[in-house]
C-alpha cells in the first residue's frame, strides 16, 4: 500500500532531501531520530551480523515510509538504507510525526493501515524463506518489484537490481539467479527489452502446486 505525500502535510518538521545512487541514508547503529518517505526512486536496507555477513532485507519504491521504528522506542537503526537509485525522500522529525499521529485521525488511520500492510508483507517473505526454493522466491520478487497485479499490463517493467541484490534477497548465490534468469527467459516467463519486463505467466508459475 503506497501513500500519498498530500497527506504528510499535516508534519510540520520535514525535509525533502536528495540522494545519489549507492549514497547511505542512514546506517546500522546510527542515531534513530526520523521517519523517511520515498517520493522518487527505490532504497536498499541491508543488515548486517557482528561476523560482517550481510542481507538485504527489503527494496522499497515510492509512497513508503522507513526508519519508523524510532516511533516505538528505537535508539539506534537495526539497518542500513541505501539509495538503488537516484532519490526524492522526505525526512520526518520524530516528535513532530507522532504528535501528528496523536492529533490528527486521519493521518493516523492512514499510518496504521500503511504498517498493517506491511506487516502482512513481511510474514508473506517469512513464509516465503521458509517453505519455498530459492527458484520460487526469486520468481515472487521479481513480481513485488514490479508491481505486478497494480494494473491490467501483460508484460511490467522491473527496476533496475543486479543480480547480486536479488541473490541476497532470496538467500542465494548469484550464479543460482543468472541460472533462475536464463530459465525464466526461455520460458517466456520475462524478457529484456528496454530494462527486463515480467510476464502475467510467471504469476503463474508462484502459484502452481
Amino acid at each position: 500500500m503506497a501513500v500519498d505525500s498530500n497527506a504528510l502535510s499535516v508534519i510540520r518538521e520535514r525535509t525533502l532531501k536528495q540522494y545519489r545512487k549507492k549514497q547511505i541514508i542512514f546506517a546500522q547503529g546510527n542515531v534513530a531520530d526520523s521517519v523517511f518517505y520515498i517520493e522518487k526512486g527505490r532504497v536498499k536496507l541491508t543488515v548486517a551480523s557482528p561476523q560482517g555477513k550481510a542481507a538485504v532485507v527489503g527494496i522499497l519504491g515510492p509512497g513508503a515510509f522507513f526508519g519508523e521504528g524510532c516511533l516505538a522506542g528505537q535508539a539506534s537503526r537495526i539497518a542500513t538504507a541505501i539509495a538503488l537509485t537516484e532519490c526524492s525522500v522526505l525526512k520526518l522529525g520524530k516528535t513532530a510525526t507522532l504528535e501528528a499521529l496523536q492529533k490528527n485521525p486521519g493521518f493516523s488511520e492512514m499510518f496504521t493501515t500503511y504498517l498493517l500492510s506491511r506487516n502482512i508483507r513481511i510474514e508473506e517473505d517469512l513464509i516465503d524463506q521458509l517453505f519455498n526454493s530459492s527458484e520460487r522466491r526469486l520468481a515472487r520478487v521479481l513480481l513485488l518489484l514490479a508491481n505486478f497485479g497494480t494494473d491490467s499490463k501483460e508484460a511490467a517493467m522491473v527496476p533496475k537490481v543486479s543480480q547480486e541484490t536479488l541473490a541476497e534477497m532470496i538467500g542465494t548465490t548469484r550464479s543460482r539467479v543468472s541460472f533462475f534468469m536464463n530459465k525464466f527467459r526461455k520460458l517466456g516467463f520475462i524478457h529484456y527489452q528496454d530494462g527486463l519486463r515480467v510476464h502475467s505467466s510467471l504469476l503463474n508459475f508462484v502459484l502452481r502446486d
